[in-house]
């Protein structure tokens, strides 16, 4: 037995995978878009009177992907290097007389890339459904946490004060951001693809039936007519994986964030309880947070199908010789995983259990040093930042030196006691009240989130085929 990859292994694959994004790209739904593509190829020369119309409808009522000869195919196009010739050599066979006229002036990577765009155009869809799902169950965690006072770490230490509902909104407002990219990508990057051998479209004239068949063509395929052929301008398709990449990065971003909150010392977190989930074999006690490893695991893979994709831009002439056999491995790949991460992100954000307790506990780990900033800017107006600094500093030295409490050390200070008094330090060592704008800015997000959400539920969605 072959050793499987991650993407086909049956025990690893709906971990690095989904049963749906392996529907848009395996192999008989990318062979259903090929033949898509030389059916609507031969309906647009049509419309525009380069082949007969006669010719286009037996093409179109004969063309069948099911009645390939599958191993025949396997074995053709191992010899030949491409699938496309040997696809095309049996359509023509279904076809009969009319079999001429399929392919017409086109060539090989014509159908490859537009036959690719459409997958990438039904697997966009797919990512943009998920992670509109995931960004609804964000705006809820935010809304729901808008005023749950947590620790706010910078280098993994105590920094300020800020609430959970804020670090949601963070992680939400850069996958806001992500669907505007989403939907700019879609609009610019999926381009139908036909220029014959050289991009010239030689092959139908020196007139302006080439131009009017790729319009007719992008049209068939619901897709956009690009300026000018796009064979070795590669930018759209790294465009998309380098958006997937940036996603998934947004996504383990959460995941490491989650992750760290559900360890034993924070413990102010858990992913879902399902019985078994992240056991361990050999430690009763074990809860791994399995889905955030599996969020952080696909940003790091991602982030080298972008850079693969990078540099299968560099491609020499008017056809690459190498690099675009890179993507034929990197854009499903990418895709698959990106499905994985938000899929996981999803189940997680859905149940995640959320201890303000212990959150509001490892507040006080410090013994108030948390609400350091907050007493320091109270003593500016009156002594200047860099006295008041000074002094809160020594304040902060020997709490850490005799474990006492920042509000202890500060009424011993008689200049600060003088200034603030009492009860005033009581009320600045108290981290509920230096929350700055946080409350407003989680209301803004979660606020943002919502209007484009509904704005993109307005415009429907697409329904798709699963493969066997």
């Amino acid at each position: 037995m072959t050793r499987s990859t991650v993407f086909d292994s049956f025990l690893f694959r709906d971990l690095f995978g989904t049963a749906e994004m392996r529907a848009v790209f395996c192999d008989r739904a990318y062979v259903d878009q090929v033949v898509r593509v030389e059916v609507a190829l031969a309906q647009a020369e049509a419309r525009v009177g380069v082949i007969p119309r006669h010719s286009a409808d037996v093409i179109a009522a004969s063309c069948d992907p099911a009645r390939l000869d599958r191993d025949r195919l396997r074995r053709d196009t191992e010899t030949v290097g491409y699938p496309i010739l040997p696809i095309v050599e049996q359509l023509a066979e279904q076809c009969g007389d009319a079999g001429g006229y399929v392919h017409w002036g086109a060539t090989t990577q014509d159908i490859m890339d537009t036959a690719t765009v459409l997958q990438c155009a039904e697997g966009l869809t797919l990512v943009s459904d998920a992670l509109d799902r995931l960004r609804a169950h964000l705006r809820h965690l935010a809304a729901e946490h808008i005023d749950t006072v947590t620790a706010g770490r910078t280098h993994l230490q105590h920094a300020l004060p800020v609430t959970f509902g804020y670090r949601v909104a963070v992680w939400l407002s850069a996958l806001d951001r992500h669907a505007d990219r989403l939907t700019a990508v879609q609009e610019r990057d999926l381009m139908v693809q036909f220029g014959g051998a050289a991009g010239t479209l030689a092959s139908l004239g020196p007139g302006p039936a080439g131009l009017r068949v790729r319009a007719e063509l992008a049209a068939e395929l619901g897709l956009r007519d690009p300026e000018i052929t796009w064979h070795v301008a590669r930018d759209g398709l790294a465009e998309i994986v380098g958006l997937l990449a940036a996603i998934g990065a947004s996504v383990g971003k959460i995941g490491t964030d989650v992750a760290l909150m559900c360890s034993t010392e924070f413990g102010e977190l858990a992913e879902p309880f399902v019985p078994g989930r992240g056991a361990s074999s050999t430690m009763p006690q074990k809860r791994n947070p399995i889905s955030s490893e599996l969020m952080v695991a696909a940003a790091k893979l991602l982030r080298d199908k972008s850079s693969a994709m990078l540099d299968a831009m560099m491609q020499d002439f008017e056809r690459a010789t190498g690099p675009w056999h890179v993507e034929w491995a990197v854009i499903p790949e990418a895709f698959l995983l990106l499905a994985s991460s938000l899929s996981q992100a999803e189940q997680a954000m859905a149940g995640l259990h959320v201890d303000a307790e212990r959150m509001r506990a490892n507040l006080g780990l410090t013994g108030g040093l948390i609400a350091a900033e907050a007493v320091m800017m109270a003593l500016a107006p009156e002594i200047g930042r860099q006295h008041a600094h000074k002094l809160v500093y020594a304040a902060c030295s020997r709490v850490r030196h005799t474990g006492t409490e920042l509000a202890v050390e500060l009424r011993k200070d008689p200049d600060v006691a003088a200034i603030l008094g009492d009860d005033r330090i009581d009320a600045l060592c108290h981290p509920a009240g230096y929350l700055g704008s946080a409350r407003a800015m989680v209301r803004s997000a979660v606020g943002v989130a919502a209007e484009r959400t509904d704005a993109e539920d307005r415009g429907g969605s697409r329904q798709f085929k699963t493969c066997e």
